[in-house]
C-alpha cells in the first residue's frame, strides 16, 4: 500500500483507539527525523522568508497539534513523550546547541508558541509536569519573548493571548496587560455572523476556523472563571459562526479551496473539532462527528504524503507552486489541529454516536459577513461566489487565492505560472486579458453591490482597461456580465473552472457554436456566450468578431486539486475605444 495515501473510511473514527491509530499513521513517519536533542525536526530542504534556523523548530512544534489532544484524551507514546520532553528542555536552554534563540519583532516563532502553549494547557501531565524546575523556568522565559516584542496585529494576537494563558495556568510569570489588550484587540476585529476580519480591514477566510474563532472557543474553555464575559461572548460567536460555516462543507467531506495557507488542508474542520471538545452544540453531536470524519477521510485518501509518509507542501497533491513565503516543510502539520476531538476520553458520547449525514441545507446561501454566495449542487460540489476584494502588497498568489469569481470544493482553483501565455496563467474562474503578449487578470476591485442574488464590482486588470462586472447566481451556476472599455486592442477570455484532464480518467470535451464544456468523473463545467458585440447605449461596435469557444490546456500543476487540467472559456475580441458588454453563462451544478 502506498504511503502517499492512508486509505481510511469513516469507520476509522468509530472509536478513540481507531482514530488515534489514524493520527499515528500521520505522525509516526517523522520520528526518524528529529535531532538527537529532540528540539529540531528536519523533514525537508525548502526555505522561507524567516530564518532557516527556525524551520526545524516550527516542525517540532506543529506535530504537537496532534500529540496534544492524543495525550489529553488518554493516549500514550513513550517515544514522543521522550522527544517532546527532551526537545522542550534543549530548545529553551540558552546553553544548548539546539537552543531556539531569543525572538525579534514579528518572529515566526510566535506562531509556534501556540501549539506549545496548548500542550501545556491540555496535556500538562505529558508536557509540563515532567520538566525539571530549570527547564520550566527556561520554557516560561522563552514563551515570554512574545511579550517583549511586537506581534502582527492579526490572528497572531491570539498566539500572544494563548501563550499568556498557558503561563498563567501553570503559575509562571506572564503579562496580564498584554493578555487583556490582546483580547480587546481580537474583539475589535469582530464583524458579524460569527466572523472576524484577520486584522483591520483584513480578509474573512479560513483563518477564522484556523485561529480567530477556534482559539476563542479554546480560550473560553480555559478562562471561563477568570474572564467569564469574554468566554461567554467567544462561545456565542462560535455558535453563530458554525451555523454559517457549515454551508462551506460538502456532503462527502471537502470544503472549497479558497484563500491563503491552503497547505494546512484538514485544519479547515478544526473549528467543529473544537466545538466538540468545548461542548458547543452548534449541531447535534452525530452531525459534528459526520462533518469531521468525512472531511478527514476525504483528505487522508488523497496523495498528500511523500514516499516516506511525510506530509508535503501542497493541497490535493505535492505542489510548491501554490505555497506562500512562510511555508516550510513542517508547516502542513498545522492541519493536525483538526484532531482536537482526540482530547475526548474513550468513554465520551462522541465515540458512541454514528457519523450522521449533513443536515438539509438550502442550495443557495448568502453570508452577509463575507458577502459570499454559497452554492450546493446535487453532485456534492460546494461553490463560493465572491467579489474577491484584494488589497496590495500581500502574500504569494493572493490574486489567485482571493480574487477569482468562484471557488469550488471539487475543482479547486489554479495559480499562475506566469503572465506570458494563457495556458501558463491558467486563469480559471477569471476574466483574463491578453495585451502585448502578457496576460492580466482581476486584482483590486471596488464593490458596487453584494446581496443574495449576486454582486457587482468595478476593476482594472492593467492601465488602460476598465471593467464593470456583475455576477448573478443561477440554478446551475452563474452568469457574468462584463462592461469593458479598453484603450488598446486586446483579447479577453471569460473562463470557467479547471476540470481534471487526467487521461487515465477518460475526460471529455465539447466545443461548438458559442459553447465549450469539459467533463470528468461526473463533474463538468460548461461555458456559453450569451451576448457579445455592440453596446447599443453607446452606439459603438465594441467587438470585431463573434465570441469563440475554446478549451485552454492549462500548464501542469497549476491547479490545487488536479495536477493536469483544462479550462473551458469564451474568447472575446475587444477593440480600442469602443465599449462592449459581454455576457457568459457558467454551468457546473447538475
Amino acid at each position: 500500500m502506498s504511503p502517499r495515501q492512508l486509505h481510511i473510511t469513516v469507520d476509522d473514527f468509530g472509536t478513540r483507539d481507531r482514530a488515534c491509530a489514524v493520527l499515528k499513521r500521520i505522525i509516526d513517519p517523522v520520528k526518524p527525523f528529529y535531532s538527537p536533542s529532540g528540539a529540531r525536526l528536519d523533514i525537508g530542504s525548502t526555505s522561507t522568508w524567516y530564518e532557516n534556523d527556525t524551520i526545524p523548530m516550527e516542525a517540532f512544534s506543529r506535530v504537537l497539534w496532534g500529540l496534544t489532544p492524543f495525550w489529553a484524551g488518554g493516549g500514550h507514546d513513550a517515544d514522543f513523550e521522550r522527544i517532546v520532553h527532551d526537545g522542550l528542555t534543549a530548545g529553551t536552554d540558552p546553553n544548548h546547541p539546539d537552543y531556539w534563540h531569543p525572538c525579534h519583532d514579528y518572529d515566526q516563532k510566535f506562531c509556534e508558541m501556540a501549539s506549545i502553549a496548548f500542550s501545556m494547557l491540555f496535556a500538562p501531565a505529558q508536557v509540563w509536569d515532567p520538566l525539571g524546575d530549570e527547564a520550566k523556568r527556561n520554557l516560561a522565559d522563552w514563551l515570554n519573548e512574545i511579550n517583549r516584542h511586537r506581534c502582527l496585529s492579526s490572528n497572531w494576537t491570539f498566539f500572544r493571548i494563548i501563550a499568556n494563558v498557558a503561563l498563567l495556568k501553570r503559575g509562571m510569570p506572564y503579562d496580564a496587560a498584554k493578555l487583556k489588550a490582546g483580547v480587546e484587540f481580537i474583539n475589535s476585529l469582530y464583524d458579524r455572523g460569527g466572523w472576524y476580519s484577520d486584522g483591520v480591514n483584513g480578509d474573512k477566510d479560513y483563518y477564522n476556523p484556523f485561529v480567530l474563532v477556534t482559539f476563542g472557543v479554546l480560550y473560553a474553555l480555559f478562562m471561563a472563571d477568570e474572564d467569564p464575559d469574554n468566554a461567554r461572548q467567544f462561545r456565542e460567536r462560535a455558535y453563530e459562526f458554525g451555523r454559517d460555516y457549515i454551508h462551506w462543507f460538502s456532503p462527502s467531506g471537502p470544503s472549497p479551496a479558497f484563500g491563503r495557507s491552503q497547505i494546512y488542508r484538514f485544519a479547515q474542520v478544526a473549528f467543529f473539532s473544537a466545538c466538540v471538545v468545548a461542548g458547543i452544540d452548534v449541531f447535534p453531536l452525530p452531525v459534528l462527528k459526520g462533518i469531521i470524519a468525512r472531511h478527514l477521510v476525504d483528505w487522508l485518501n488523497r496523495p498528500i504524503f511523500d514516499n516516506a509518509g511525510v506530509l508535503t507542501i501542497g493541497y490535493g497533491y505535492p505542489n510548491l507552486r501554490m505555497q506562500e513565503s512562510y511555508n516550510a516543510p513542517g508547516s502542513p502539520y498545522w492541519g493536525l489541529e483538526a484532531f482536537l476531538f482526540l482530547a475526548l476520553p474513550a468513554d465520551h458520547e462522541f465515540w458512541r454516536v454514528p457519523a450522521a449525514p449533513m443536515p438539509q441545507l438550502e442550495p443557495r446561501h448568502y453570508s452577509e459577513a463575507t458577502r459570499t454566495i454559497v452554492q450546493r449542487g446535487s453532485d456534492g460540489d460546494v461553490v463560493l461566489l465572491t467579489p474577491g476584494l484584494v488589497g496590495a502588497d500581500r502574500h504569494a498568489h493572493d490574486i489567485d487565492k482571493y480574487s477569482k469569481f468562484a471557488y469550488s470544493s471539487a475543482f479547486g482553483f489554479s495559480v499562475a505560472h506566469s503572465m506570458m501565455s494563457v495556458r501558463e496563467n491558467a486563469p480559471d474562474s477569471m476574466l483574463a486579458f491578453r495585451i502585448d503578449g502578457f496576460v492580466y487578470c482581476k486584482g483590486v476591485a471596488e464593490l458596487l453591490r453584494a446581496d443574495s442574488r449576486g454582486f457587482a464590482i468595478r476593476w482594472s486588470p492593467c492601465r488602460g482597461v476598465r471593467v464593470e462586472t456583475t455576477v448573478e447566481a443561477t440554478e446551475h451556476g452563474h452568469v457574468r456580465t462584463h462592461r469593458i472599455m479598453s484603450d488598446v486592442d486586446c483579447t479577453a477570455y471569460d473562463c470557467g473552472f479547471a476540470v481534471n484532464n487526467d487521461d487515465l480518467r477518460r475526460p471529455t470535451r465539447t466545443v461548438g457554436g458559442a459553447h465549450a464544456r469539459c467533463d470528468c468523473d461526473g463533474l463538468f463545467c460548461s461555458v456559453t456566450a450569451l451576448a457579445d458585440g455592440p453596446d447599443d447605449r453607446d452606439g459603438a461596435d465594441g467587438a470585431d468578431r463573434q465570441p469563440k469557444p475554446l478549451i485552454i490546456e492549462a500548464d501542469p500543476n497549476t491547479n490545487l486539486v488536479h495536477p493536469k487540467t483544462v479550462i473551458p472559456a469564451i474568447e472575446y475580441a475587444i477593440t480600442a475605444g469602443r465599449p462592449v458588454t459581454v455576457r457568459t453563462a457558467f454551468d457546473y451544478l447538475p
